[in-house]
């Protein structure tokens, strides 16, 4: 038993439906319209016949007659909606709409059989301009006792264009978006099942909006029942009852365009603590119980899946006037209520002549918790599997995606579906063993299959889920539509339902060729195939099979052997050559015989790499001068890290030969490589050329094979480079490679149509060129360099040739191949000094991030300033402190001698880094000149501190500016920076000093500055030293001449963006009176905020100081005059008076101590009167000085390890929580800090809340000092 389609209803009357839909088109007799009528005449004498046998077989005149009115694609531009009970179904377009209802006839032969007959058609927009953009049928149960099942009337939900929702009976009145969809109760498969509530969801542009379905059901009945009364009374007075709604604003995707709601979810207790920790951070708490909350999925753009969760036990407003609702069109529409959104009158009563409009109520936000990215890619329309575990979702790019609904992730893609319909069908086991079993019953067990049906290819088919194969394929019309509802009746719950036979479709396919509706019936055994019974199993519902479609059926399967393959495709060749050459398919002929040149090749090649045979070419000589940086980069990338891979992108893995035949083509007697991905290609490439670069294949004969063919040699070389590029790392394990790679390309040079004769030596030459393109786009440093160090090589043997052949002189040829040769290699062999400086791991601990990878091709088109922009990208992945960088650039020029003899030993990791970082800087002197380096680190830094303002980046980034030596590149550098990044943040925290008159907490300095109270200090700080920069290089701009910058010859092509320094030396100079003015505010800023004093900033200036304040720096501003306000003169007294000396005292002795002065600092702790504060600062420093001995990477030792297991759990935690890089002078002797705190106990009392940290301390570091 199969998959099969079994009709079981007709639709009467369509033609009519269509010139009712259509009217307004076929009464303008266009050109246009003439040429629809002439196609759609075709389509009938020609193709119904073939999409419908049978229809010429029927007698019935009203399927002749829509099967002209239905062929063409005319139900596309339709909304269609079927009723899960097969027993209404509506067709709208624009304002118009038909209904049509379940009628049963008697045909010609006697036999009853259902059709669905037209039983009204009218307008049923209201508002001017709406259009209708979504029905559904929803069935409502009926509530008798007697009742088995079927439904006691349909609902019919209209969402329009202007926002309205709106319901009707099947027998319609006039009055009610993106998409309206609706869940209703399914029996629960098995225990522990979550029973998921009825519910109908709205979706708008922006708002998603679910109406309770009990609610509504009961609302619903009532109304209908007041109708009734109404109507028999002839009133038209109703009071619907109040609706129970939500209403979600969504958030955080561009744009939406449709949506399932999957129900009431519970996570589990590790899915909860992980979301906890991903939403809340590390210190999130975790409730007692997960939360219940409703899923919901969207599918758009930006992202393209959307996953939306909303916690249940929010209230719920109600629509007491009961309308559904207008909004705006373009932000969100939504939900309200106005009198007479259910009106059931007649069609002959008029609306009323004023009609108010609702009230919109405002959504709740809902933010998306994750989504799918993919920015290209734009969904068109999800379908929600019955057991709501699985979804499909079609896209713009022609796939279908299925995803995981609980996982949230894709796990299935089918490829050429563009415009596709989707459904489900889920398949009950039979009654048999797993319920006739001695002990308890199984329960039965339920299985998911996914309709797909192809407009484009007129096909539907069946496919079994997660992993499945497809069960069935069948050739229908190519205008048809998949209906498929998703749910059953309304108001069916676990007490109604007992006993029913729900009579309901699950998917039905509309022809509108015939007007006939099939539905997919699946068999349960379908589902129990695995990928690789499919292949033999599987039955096509067909009639006859073409043979040119069964060899290409047949050489597209993965699992047939190439010698099966060969020999059927011999034998198919025979036949046709026996038979009668008039009667004979030309295009199998040529389909057969250009498929067996493929496969013989394939054959021939996969024997040759059987046989091994060696060629050295010896080129040692020109390898050993990159020899040790080809070493260190293997190093560095022979994945010391851990890393991922696939069996089927190792070495070893073979190309199957549907692979290859999928990427060759034969016409004639030539054959070609396919365009494809450059993965296809390296595919290809290992398949032809690894054997013989790893010496496992005769190299000349897989090259005289491959010449036999037809190839071009352009195609055979951009695979063997293919191959090299992509496979760098098992390039640089195998030395003879290089080898074999010569002897290839020498090989693959001398095949006719690679080097032309005719070609002239003073002129580049297209092949070579070909082999400079690959390497110089190439991201593989290393197997670039070896591929044009063997490529220069070759062609200078070739040009020597021609040379002799040409001028038969002993004179070496010198030509423009040799200089582009000479600069390719040069390029190449920096490149790959700076990829594997950029390869140095970062420390642990640092903000590491991807290891960039560059190439000559980036570096030409990233700008002169691109190199010292890398190099200090890496700097900061390093956590390299300006100083350290500096001490590593003073060695450039000396000699590696002197410098090992004169410096002290350094370990093997850092002397490397050094070392590189030496030679990286020896390739570049031009472009890595100090002051450019330091320059670029400094903007790097002052850039992540953006990103990061809590990080102390930014005083790093002064650092790397204070060492630059041209006063010119330093005061562009300073003047970008507080343009570009400072003067904001700067005023943000003077004005909020002034507004608040003190030091500001932390929560007003992150609400209005963006950084916490510490964080804007240091910032402060910061500014100061800036400003103090920019006031000493504009002193020095006028005694030294600008640099010139320049760049390395090799590298004199770079185009691109403007350096950082050439835009730096593009900066106006500053108005110094201007900028010692903002130096004066910071100070005073900073000062504030490092002693908490009370003052308004502002105010201690005069008008003209405020107004010049946060101006562009170079402008001339009028400044204060030395004639002061009087007033303003005592203010500032004022403030100078209430600064206390002693915070003052305290900040020195605190100073001195973290700069490792401890002798001066307790010379001064004598005058700190407040001794409880200060014992509180300098606990801290302490904290910090043991937390450098104990915990510091570098200084670790055995005995300080074993002193920390040993610690009170309270100090360690404490250690571990101080930050030693606060510290000026962190390696100070223990001595020094015991010393600290004998004093610190002395100072504080006992009473003190640290006093027995403090105890702790002491006893810490004298068992340290006892180690040592």
């Amino acid at each position: 038993m199969s998959c099969c389609l079994l009709e079981f209803c007709r639709v009467q009357e369509l033609k009519a439906v269509r010139e009712f839909l259509f009217q307004n088109q076929q009464n303008n007799p266009s050109l246009g319209d003439k040429k629809t009528e002439n196609e759609l005449a075709w389509d009938d004498s020609d193709w119904g016949s073939w999409d419908n046998p049978e229809a010429k077989e029927d007698g019935s005149g009203t399927t002749t007659e829509d099967s002209a009115a239905g062929s063409a694609p005319w139900l596309q531009d339709c909304v269609v909606s079927l009723s899960p009970c097969s027993d209404l179904m509506v067709v709208a377009k624009d304002h118009k709409a038909v209904f049509l209802s379940a009628k049963w006839r008697t045909d010609d032969g006697g036999r009853e059989e259902m059709t669905l007959a037209v039983s009204w058609s009218g307008t049923l927009s209201t508002e001017e301009g709406e259009s209708v953009s979504s029905v559904i049928c929803i069935p409502l149960a009926s509530q008798k006792r007697s009742s088995t099942g079927r439904p006691d009337w349909t609902c019919i939900v209209v969402g329009f264009s202007s926002g309205y929702v709106r319901f009707y009976t099947e027998l319609l009145n006039e009055d009610p978006v993106l998409r309206l969809k609706c869940r209703t109760y399914e029996i629960p498969r098995h225990p522990g099942v979550t029973e998921q509530h009825e519910e109908l969801s709205i979706l708008y542009p922006a708002a998603l909006v679910t109406i309770d379905g009990f609610s509504l059901f009961q609302s619903l009945r009532a109304c209908r029942n007041q109708v009734a009364r109404a109507a028999a009374a002839g009133s038209e007075v109703v009071h619907p009852p109040p609706l129970a709604y939500k209403k979600w604003g969504l958030q955080d995707m561009d744009t939406i365009v449709d949506h399932s709601s999957v129900g009431i979810m519970t996570l589990c207790v590790f899915d909860q603590m992980k979301n906890a920790s991903i939403l809340g951070g590390f210190h999130a708490s975790v409730k007692g119980s997960p939360p219940a909350m409703s899923q919901y999925i969207t599918v758009g753009g930006g992202p393209y899946t959307g996953f939306y969760y909303a916690i249940e036990g929010s209230s719920q407003p109600l629509l007491s006037h009961v309308a559904l609702a207008v909004a705006s069109k373009l932000t969100s529409a939504l939900f309200s209520a106005a009198s007479g959104w259910l009106g059931w009158k007649k069609q002959s009563e008029e609306e009323p002549t004023q009609k108010q409009k609702p009230k919109v109520e405002p959504a709740t936000p809902m933010a998306v918790r994750f989504g799918l990215p993919d920015s290209r890619r734009h969904g068109e329309f999800i379908c929600l599997s019955p057991c709501n575990t699985l979804a499909g979702v079609t896209d713009d790019f022609g796939r279908v995606t299925l995803l995981d609904v609980g996982r949230g992730i894709a796990i299935r893609m089918w490829k050429g579906y563009r415009d596709a319909q989707l459904g489900w069908v889920q398949v009950s086991e039979g009654r048999g063993e797993r319920e006739s079993s001695p002990s308890a019953p199984l329960p039965r067990r339920h299985a998911q299959f996914l309709v797909i049906y192809a407009p484009r290819r007129g096909i539907l088919e069946v496919w079994g889920t997660q992993q499945g194969p497809r069960v069935g394929a069948f050739t229908v019309g190519k205008h048809c539509r998949l209906l498929y509802a998703g749910y059953r009746l309304m108001g069916v719950n676990s007490v109604t339902s007992q006993g029913w036979l729900l009579h309901t479709q699950q998917v039905c396919l509309f022809d509108p060729a015939t007007g006939v509706l099939r539905t997919v019936t699946v068999p349960f055994h379908l589902a129990l195939r695995s990928t690789h019974t499919h292949t033999h199993t599987h039955t096509y519902i067909v009639g006859s099979v073409h043979p040119g479609n069964a060899l290409e059926s047949l050489l597209a399967n993965k699992n047939a052997p190439v010698s099966c393959l060969t020999n059927i495709t011999r034998v198919l060749l025979a036949s046709l050559k026996g038979q009668d050459p008039e009667a004979v398919d030309e295009g199998l002929f040529q389909l057969c015989s250009s498929q067996l040149k493929l496969l013989q090749l394939y054959t021939d090649i996969q024997q040759l790499h059987s046989t091994g045979e060696t060629e050295v070419a010896g080129i040692e000589e020109e390898l050993a001068r990159v020899s040790p940086t080809l070493q260190r980069y293997a190093e560095l990338t022979s994945g010391s890290r851990p890393s991922v891979s696939f069996a089927l992108d190792s070495s070893d893995a073979s190309l199957p030969v549907r692979s290859f035949l999928s990427q060759m083509e034969c016409e004639g007697e030539e054959i070609r490589v396919v365009p494809g991905p450059n993965a296809d290609w390296t595919q290809l490439g290992s398949f032809l050329f690894w054997g013989c670069l790893t010496g496992e294949s005769p190299l000349q004969k897989v090259c005289n094979t491959l010449q036999k063919t037809g190839i071009s040699p352009q195609q055979l070389l951009s695979l063997l480079l293919s191959v090299w590029l992509h496979r760098e790392k098992e390039v640089l394990k195998k030395t003879e490679a290089v080898r074999h790679l010569h002897t290839l390309l020498t090989a693959l040079s001398s095949m006719k149509g690679a080097v032309e004769e005719s070609w002239d030596m003073q002129c580049v030459s297209p092949w070579w060129q070909q082999v400079r393109s690959a390497c110089v786009q190439s991201h593989s440093s290393a197997a670039a360099l070896l591929a044009a160090i063997v490529a220069h090589r070759a062609a200078k043997a070739n040009i020597t040739i021609l040379a002799e052949t040409k001028f038969q002189s002993e004179w070496e040829a010198v030509s423009l191949e040799l200089e582009q040769w000479a600069v390719c290699v040069r390029q190449l062999e920096d490149v790959l000094s700076l990829q594997t400086l950029l390869c140095v791991p970062p420390p642990q601990g640092t903000p590491g991030s991807a290891t960039p990878h560059c190439s000559v091709k980036a570096l030409l088109e990233g700008g002169r300033g691109g190199i010292a922009d890398s190099v200090a990208k890496w700097v900061f992945r390093q956590d390299l402190a300006p100083e350290r960088l500096k001490d590593m650039l003073q060695r450039r020029g000396e000699a590696e001698s002197t410098e090992q003899s004169s410096q002290p030993e350094q370990g093997k990791g850092e002397k490397s880094q050094e070392d590189l970082l030496v030679s990286v800087c020896q390739r570049f002197p031009d472009s890595l000149s100090p002051d450019l380096l330091f320059a670029h680190c400094c903007w790097e830094y002052v850039v992540q501190w953006n990103k990061d303002p809590e990080v102390g980046y930014l005083s790093w980034a002064v650092e790397h500016l204070k060492l630059v030596s041209s006063p010119h590149i330093q005061l562009g550098i300073s003047s970008m920076m507080w343009n570009t990044f400072i003067v904001k943040c700067f005023s943000a925290a003077a004005f909020l000093i002034e507004k608040v008159g003190k030091a500001p907490k932390d929560r007003l300095c992150r609400r209005d500055v963006g950084m916490g109270d510490c964080a804007m200090t240091a910032f402060l700080g910061s500014c100061v030293q800036l400003l103090q920069i920019l006031m000493e290089a504009d002193s020095g701009v006028e005694e030294v001449t600008p640099p010139e910058l320049c760049v390395e010859e090799v590298w004199g092509e770079a185009e691109g963006p403007a350096s950082l320094a050439e835009l730096a030396l593009e900066q106006k100079g500053v108005h110094y009176p201007l900028v010692q003015h903002h130096y004066l505010l910071a100070s005073l800023l900073h000062t504030a905020m490092t002693f908490s004093l009370r003052v308004k900033p502002l105010s201690l200036f005069d008008s003209k100081g405020k107004n010049a304040f946060f101006r562009e720096l170079s402008s001339i501003q009028l400044m204060p005059s030395g004639d002061m306000d009087p007033g303003l003169v005592s203010l500032r007294q004022e403030f100078l008076l209430r600064v206390n000396p002693d915070i003052l005292r305290r900040h020195l002795v605190c100073e001195l101590y973290n700069q490792g002065l401890d002798p001066r600092a307790e010379q001064v702790m004598f005058e700190v009167e407040d001794k409880d504060v200060l014992g509180s600062q300098l606990l801290v420093l302490t904290g910090q000085r043991l937390s450098y001995s104990l915990l510091h990477t570098q200084t670790q030792t055995r005995p300080a390890m074993e002193l920390l297991a040993r610690l009170p759990p309270t100090l360690c935690t404490w250690l571990k929580a101080m930050d030693p890089s606060e510290l000026g002078c962190p390696s100070v002797p223990l001595s020094q800090t015991s010393r600290l705190v004998s004093r610190l106990i002395e100072i504080l009392p006992e009473n003190h809340g640290q006093y027995s940290l403090a105890l702790h301390l002491l006893e810490a570091v004298e068992d340290l000092q006892r180690e040592d």
